[in-house]
Formats: structure tokens, C-alpha cells, sequence
């Protein structure tokens, strides 16, 4: 089984709604990674945005557009498919979000590291 780092609580992340932050360093540098809720499926994603590699939440764990059919980053609009990452919309054209591996059991989430996207210090 690949390392796997706790999250949170299953629970504390609802189907379209908040979603939680976690530290990460990616190629080295500090940055966030953050999980969301789609269809009941947790998805995690490295948070910047492909459009300009800032963070997409525009309060802390708020990711999703009115709706919840979206992610948005809150600076430029640019809008991301939930289960894929991929560009939906608005200035990202054709990018997408670089996607965290999310283990979810025993009722916790978890991310799993790769080459890129590392534990924090």
C-alpha cells in the first residue's frame, strides 16, 4: 500500500459543498492540495489553478460555484469538471487541475504522494 496521509474525517467534506485544504509541497515549493465531494465521490487536487498558478478557493475550503456542478478558481472564473479537473470554461483554456490521489476508508480521507506533490515539511 502506497503512504497515505490523513486529511480529515469523511464527514467533514459534503457532496458539492465545503471542501478541506491540506498542506503539501509541490516540486519542492509550499502549496496546498485540497479535497471536494462530487457525486460521492472525494477528489483531490493540487491547489492552483491552470490559468495563473493561484489558489482557486475564493474563502478557505470553498471551491465549487453556486451551483456545485463546478469548481471556480475566484480570481479569473475559470470553472473545472469536479470528477476530472479538466477546464470547463473561462480563461484555463483546455488545462486542468493537477490532480491528488484520495484514499477514502474506516470513515477518513487521505491523499497520497507522487513524484510531484510531496508531504510538507
Amino acid at each position: 500500500m502506497s503512504e497515505e496521509i490523513l486529511i480529515c474525517a469523511a464527514a467533514d467534506v459534503a457532496d458539492g459543498g465545503r471542501g478541506v485544504r491540506f498542506p503539501v509541497l509541490a516540486a519542492g515549493q509550499d502549496a496546498t492540495g485540497f479535497v471536494i465531494r462530487h457525486g460521492g465521490t472525494a477528489y483531490g487536487y493540487l491547489n492552483r489553478c491552470a490559468h495563473v498558478p493561484i489558489e482557486l478557493d475564493w474563502a478557505e475550503g470553498e471551491f465549487f460555484e453556486s451551483s456545485g456542478l463546478y469548481l471556480m478558481c475566484a480570481t479569473h472564473g475559470a470553472i473545472y469538471i469536479p470528477s476530472s479537473g479538466q477546464c470547463a470554461g473561462g480563461p484555463c483554456r483546455g488545462g486542468r487541475l493537477r490532480p491528488i490521489a484520495i484514499a477514502e476508508h474506516d470513515d477518513k480521507l487521505y491523499w497520497q504522494p507522487d513524484d510531484y506533490v510531496r508531504p510538507a515539511r
